[in-house]
């Protein structure tokens, strides 16, 4: 039975770990997450989602959350555990040369690499509309997603994906990659990353989503990309909840009402336009956008921005 430490801390994490509770021939020794955080207008601590998990399950394993995981006390509880495997999901921390001794440590990265080294790999795979996207295994090493190839999973991305759901569908596909990794691993030899193909993503930041009504098709990436957290709005606050390609080409006044319908609104850009069917103005609840033009008395001809 392999031993196994698990790091991780969103919902992709889980589905991971998920998958390999239900083997017999894997033991889970512990898992190490990031601290619990204050979430919401009111500042309620909250735990990482895979910690939620585990106590929702009453799973008998300890939980770990610290602050910063190279700090020698931790580097010591991991060796303690003597893991076989340390498996690593979107945990959010760097992992020390230490901690790399002491077991093969597996990354679960959201993106093809080497394209999208970082913190964002699936709302870069939005941002720039890429057509295919994936999951790849890897064997950590002490840069930044530049550890050797293990293997890959690879998928579709369909117009509607957005990142909520392309999270969920690359979720099980790096848990299947997990499985399939873990019993072959020591029958796989790890490939070296090609250089020539290197890119980055960032750690997204609240005023990523703001906007212009620039160009439609760029406006739309971002709302996909960016629909979990921290959204999209204009400079002055207004949030657009709910969004779609209306035109890609034509040329239009930017922020301009085109159209008013009972479902959406179209908004000229200064290359194409977009429906928004759903807005939220600052402090206030989200409605539909037909709602919020009649109580702001635009109409057809008016500007939004």
């Amino acid at each position: 039975m392999a031993r196994i430490v698990f790091m991780g801390t969103p919902s992709y994490a889980t589905r991971i770990l998920e998958e390999i509770l239900k083997y017999d021939k894997f033991e889970v020794v512990a898992l190490f997450t990031q601290p619990d955080k204050p979430v919401g207008r009111k500042q309620i601590l909250t735990p990482p989602d895979i910690k939620q998990y585990c106590i929702d399950k009453t799973l008998a394993f300890p939980i770990y959350q610290p602050t910063k995981l190279r700090d020698i006390e931790n580097v010591e509880i991991i060796k303690a555990l003597k893991p076989d495997f340390i498996v690593v999901a979107a945990y959010g921390q760097i992992l020390s040369k230490e901690i790399l001794d002491i077991a093969p440590c597996i990354n679960l990265h959201a993106s093809l690499l080497p394209l999208y080294r970082g913190a964002s790999p699936i709302q870069e795979a939005l941002l720039n509309s890429d057509t295919y996207t994936g999951v790849t295994a890897m064997l950590m090493d002490v840069g930044l997603d530049s550890g050797d190839i293990l293997g890959y999973e690879y998928m579709q991305v369909s117009q509607d994906c957005d990142v909520v759901k392309l999270f969920d569908k690359l979720s099980l596909l790096a848990a299947s990659l997990t499985i399939t990794i873990l019993d072959n691993f020591y029958r796989i030899n790890p490939l070296k990353q090609k250089l020539h193909n290197v890119s980055y993503c960032k750690k997204i930041k609240k005023t990523d989503g703001e906007i212009e009504f620039d160009n439609a098709i760029e406006l739309v990436a971002k709302y996909k990309a960016y629909k979990f957290w921290p959204g999209i709005a204009l400079q002055n606050g207004l949030k657009l909840k709910e969004v779609k390609l209306a035109n890609a080409r034509n040329f239009y006044d930017s922020g301009k009402i085109l159209n008013i319908s009972d479902n959406a609104i179209e908004i000229g850009c200064k290359v194409g336009s977009v429906f928004i069917s759903v807005l939220q103005a600052p402090s206030k609840n989200e409605v539909k956008a037909l709602e919020y033009i009649k109580g702001k008395r635009l109409n057809i001809g008016d500007y939004i921005s």
